[in-house]
């Protein structure tokens, strides 16, 4: 009955030993892999955070490479977390409820401190800052932190209630860029040098969509896999998308790497699983350096390999919908938004937060719209997309944007102006483009 997960690792361990050792109004400060701020084994812990502490810090680092973390030799994203134990108030010593609305400041430095004194100095700088800008509060930053003359980073509060599926505000060098994405989850278009928001209407991707069995589920004898992997055969029975190739999926239309065969004996399950086969399928580890597809289409019915879940929806048409949402600047912004951004420019969505990835809602569509997101889908399925962190720069992604914004949601130019703006600001960061050189040109604006 603690905040440990075996997913979770070692890491959930101290965070556990720690709370149990912490005395009522002391205070906990914690280093961990930055997945304990959004990842679906965390939820426990984040859980713990929100509800018995208070004076909550969270502190990470917008860069990449050693830079991201607070350890030596780790290689990956880490997290400072800093809070008060619920102090003990009532006559017979027991603690203070639940905290109403709990929220938290979240810093991201743009470097790891080289040395104890500016360590101290940015610590200082942090503690001296006396307003600062909420989350919800509109594309405008967060307030700039200063050690000396320069600007270190950016601080911002946020809530944590939703620690189900993670809190989205940490590691991001320009706190407009998680605004944005914030508001756009919840349904509320506000884009970078606007004035006021358009509503849009989102959903959770499991309440529109359902998605296909684990890829053990098809192969691994000891849980009843009904299927064998083979190489692929243009006229396979039982196609699958099995791997990224990052060459070979730079169109929406993907053509599958695999194919299964039956088991004997195993006819009768293997149609059980077939049966959740479809032609939508999504990026289960995204790495926005080097691929270009948030969502995949494939012409013929298949499965979802170990990287490629096939996603199911009660209307065919929404494949087309998801295709074209899904790999629009609003679509990946949702998807880095949702994910786990502990490596360079990779974004990892487990099985578990799946579900939980905030997409248009498909099942508002007029049937008007649903065919333009079917022609839209037609002149893009064989245009090539640069990887997305080119988002910016990419002609066609600008196209996409152009068609998606005006066409399927119906929105104006000056929206589209404005998306184009926030591709160019969502590129920026370094969790997007992972320490590779950016382009030396203004954002392609068709």
């Amino acid at each position: 009955n603690t905040c440990y997960h075996g997913h979770a690792g070692q890491g959930s361990v101290f965070a556990a030993l720690a709370d149990n050792k912490l005395k009522h109004g002391g205070v906990l400060a914690l280093v961990l892999p930055f997945t304990a701020i959004n990842g679906a084994s965390w939820a426990k812990f984040r859980q713990l955070i929100a509800t018995q502490y208070t004076d909550l810090t969270v502190v990470s680092i917008a860069a990449n490479g050693d830079d991201m973390s607070f350890s030596s030799d780790t290689g990956m994203a880490e997290c400072l977390i800093i809070g008060r134990k619920n102090g003990i108030n009532g006559p017979n010593g027991e603690t203070n409820g639940k905290p109403k609305n709990p929220r938290a400041k979240f810093v991201s430095l743009r470097h790891r401190p080289a040395n104890l004194a500016e360590a101290h100095e940015l610590a200082n700088g942090i503690l001296d800052i006396a307003e600062i800008r909420r989350l919800e509060d509109g594309p405008y930053g967060g307030v700039p932190i200063r050690c000396g003359d320069g600007i270190v980073g950016e601080i911002l509060e946020a809530p944590i209630g939703g620690y189900e599926t993670g809190w989205g505000a940490a590691r991001i060098q320009d706190a407009a860029v998680a605004q944005v994405a914030h508001l756009l989850s919840i349904g509320k278009l506000w884009l970078p040098g606007s004035s006021n928001e358009i509503g849009i209407n989102v959903i959770r991707l499991g309440e529109v969509g359902d998605l296909g069995f684990h890829h053990w589920q098809l192969i691994d004898p000891a849980m009843k896999g009904a299927f064998i992997k083979e190489p692929p055969s243009p006229t396979a029975t039982y196609p699958c998308l099995w791997n990224h190739n990052a060459k070979s999926e730079t169109r929406m239309i993907c053509i599958p790497d695999s194919q299964m065969r039956v088991r004997i004996g195993m006819e009768v399950e293997a149609a059980r699983l077939w049966a959740t086969a479809g032609r939508a399928h999504l990026n289960y580890e995204f790495t926005f350096g080097s691929q270009a597809l948030a969502v995949a289409f494939t012409e013929q019915e298949s499965v979802g390999g170990r990287v490629w879940p096939n996603v199911n929806f009660s209307n065919k048409l929404y494949d087309y919908a998801f295709s074209v949402w899904g790999n629009s600047t609003l679509g990946l912004l949702l998807y880095w938004w949702h994910s786990s951004r502990q490596q360079s420019s990779k974004a990892n969505i487990t099985r578990l937060s799946i579900p939980a990835l905030p997409v248009l809602d498909f099942r508002t569509l007029t049937e008007a719209q649903l065919a333009t997101a079917g022609d839209i889908f037609e002149e893009f399925r064989e245009l090539e997309l640069q990887p997305a962190y080119l988002a910016d720069a990419d002609p066609n992604r600008a196209r996409l944007d152009r068609r998606v914004v005006c066409e399927l949601l119906g929105l104006g130019e000056e929206v589209y102006q404005g998306v184009r703006r926030l591709a160019a600001k969502w590129c920026a960061e370094p969790s997007v483009h992972g320490g590779k050189q950016r382009p030396r040109r203004a954002r392609y604006v068709e």
